[in-house]
């Protein structure tokens, strides 16, 4: 089959979904950032994270969303969970980082932006965002990664 076909085949046969990213960012008193955007249903409260740009590696995507955001660097990336999402059709990456410092919001997106001890968490966080949240803590206090 020429490449020209196999390339329309692919395509057309193949589901398309964008790639996020997402991120379980703690400070040094073990705390969670946590936005609040604009454009999120509900109360607005998640993880920080955004989608990734064309050619952009993951981690690079990551960084480039906190400092455009809240102007916060961060540090010791691991990837801890990949999920997918059938509505909106799309796959979330979603890492653990170390940052410290001050959030301040830098986007028009961003209302809000705020360390959170694990137990007092915002009222209308996502469900699988809390759980994913509690679960990570929970294994770093305990030792496991």
């Amino acid at each position: 089959m020429p490449a020209w076909a196999w390339r329309w085949t692919m395509r057309a046969t193949n589901a398309r979904f964008t790639v996020t990213v997402a991120a379980v960012v703690i400070n040094e008193r073990h705390e969670v950032l946590l936005l609040k955007h604009l454009f999120r249903p509900g109360p607005g409260w998640g993880m920080p994270g955004g989608f990734l740009e064309v050619r952009e590696q993951p981690h690079e995507a990551l960084r480039r969303e906190l400092q455009e955001e809240v102007g916060l660097q961060i540090d010791e990336l691991e990837i801890i969970s990949v999920r997918s999402f059938t509505k909106p059709r799309q796959l979330e990456i979603v890492f653990i980082g170390r940052a410290s410092g001050d959030v301040q919001p830098r986007s028009i997106e961003v209302e809000s932006a705020a360390w959170f001890s694990p137990q007092s968490l915002p009222p209308g966080l996502p469900e699988h965002q809390r759980r994913l949240i509690e679960r990570v803590v929970s294994d770093r206090a305990s030792g496991r990664n």
